[in-house]
């Protein structure tokens, strides 16, 4: 059973337990996965021809035969599995590193076989494993170079403890230089997945937008033509001259928003393309007033403060909401008249839009359904402001927003207030 298995032996020996597992972690198929033949090529060249010419230099070691380079290459040809089986090429090249050590060959590039089986190891998360593979080459060596050294070639006595230190120090190095790398390379993918999820949000809060100005614009322009649609329809045989008027309010609602959809949606063009007109503001307000006349609803206008410069931001966020304000009590209002209030202080710009009521039912819209109140708080909110909307107590709706001038806060500044479910319904 799994759990019957000593930990250590699980951790250090896990290429060996998973042979026989029922779950092996290692894959089944190489299908997709591409070896690294040039490298493993050339480190294997690199590691049999270096230790020939080591061999020159170490008299006192046993020379190199036709045995230690068939393990050489053989430790060598391991490297080229070490991206599918990296636990697997640790234990292997540290153990036929192992041998060749016990078995008295000179020292030599074999560790930079045994350097990369455990750094590939170690890049792909196994680290005990790896770590396991460099301190049993190590205890292997000190094994053999002070006890089994009377029962193996060079048969000289022991070894000296600079050559322990000088394997151990290279065992650490190994180690050192792999998790270094291993550390820089999850903070390079984490900076990558950071910065791949901002660009997700930044799309995503464009997006938002983009939906909220065609929401805004749609909805204002489709009621009035709605709703004059309505009375050319009524009045097309008893009273052309009317139908004739009604159908040139819907001309000119449909032309001002195509215009306005058009220039959304020009911020969909390559980035650092510049919109082909302005965005609108609070100067465009007698147009919204006319526009809401030909819908039948008379719109009085009044400003208070003295009227300065806002920033184009706000300026939007402010047209966008008298317009979304409107064109609720068009769709939603029984009352024909509507008064906006503009407040303009030093700190902060409000904005105070009333009808008279009743609320009246649409025919074929669900209740509840629609986002203008959501997308007025919205865009108060990005500026830090706040858009409170219900019913006042003479029996008329009131919508009033405070927008700060001092820059914007963030979403999380905006507050929502409770509509009760008998109120007047969204756009």
């Amino acid at each position: 059973m799994e759990n019957a298995r000593p930990p250590w032996a699980r951790r250090c020996l896990g290429p060996v337990w998973e042979r026989w597992s029922p779950v092996r972690a290692e894959p089944k198929s190489w299908a997709g996965a591409r070896l690294p033949w040039v490298s493993t090529v050339v480190v294997t060249a690199f590691v049999t021809v270096g230790s020939g010419f080591a061999a020159h230099n170490q008299p006192d070691r046993v020379p190199l035969d036709a045995f230690v380079r068939a393990l050489l290459v053989a430790g060598g040809a391991l490297l080229l599995f070490r991206h599918r089986y990296p636990r697997a090429v640790a234990v292997g090249t540290a153990a036929s590193a192992a041998v060749y050590f016990a078995a008295g060959y000179p020292y030599g590039p074999v560790f930079v076989t045994v350097a990369l089986g455990a750094f590939g190891a170690i890049l792909a998360g196994h680290r005990v494993v790896a770590w396991c593979a460099l301190g049993g080459l190590w205890a292997g060596h000190l094994l053999v170079g002070h006890w089994l050294y009377r029962w193996l070639p060079p048969r000289d006595g022991a070894a000296p403890w600079g050559d322990e230190l000088f394997v151990a120090v290279l065992m650490v190095a190994v180690v050192a230089v792999s998790e270094l790398v291993r550390v820089r390379r999850d903070q390079l993918a984490r900076v990558r997945a950071e910065r791949a999820a901002a660009e997700r949000r930044r799309a995503d809060e464009e997006r938002l937008r983009i939906a909220r100005e065609l929401h805004d614009v749609l909805a204002h322009s489709i009621s009035v033509i709605n709703v004059q649609a309505g009375v050319g329809l009524a009045l097309l045989d008893s009273d052309p001259e009317q139908a004739r008027t009604a159908l040139t309010t819907i001309k000119a609602a449909s032309k001002e928003a195509l215009g306005e959809v058009r220039q959304v949606l020009d911020t969909l063009r390559t980035r650092g393309d510049a919109p082909r007109s302005p965005a609108p503001g609070l100067d465009r307000l007698p147009e919204l007033t006319e526009q809401a006349r030909g819908a039948g609803l008379a719109v009085d206008v009044t400003t208070e403060g003295t009227r300065a410069a806002l920033p184009p931001g706000t300026d939007l966020a402010a047209f966008r909401i008298v317009q979304e304000a409107l064109t609720n009590i068009v769709r939603h209002s029984g009352s024909r008249t509507a008064r906006v209030l503009l407040r303009q202080a030093p700190a902060a710009l409000e904005i105070q839009v009333d009808d008279d009521g009743p609320a009246t039912a649409v025919s074929g819209e669900p209740a509840g359904g629609g986002n203008g109140l959501v997308g007025m708080r919205e865009r108060a909110a990005a500026f830090g402001g706040t858009v409170e909307a219900g019913p006042r107590a003479d029996g008329g709706f009131r919508v009033r927003a405070r927008i700060p001038l001092a820059g914007p806060k963030g979403p999380a500044a905006g507050t929502d207030t409770v509509i009760p479910a008998d109120t007047e319904e969204e756009s």
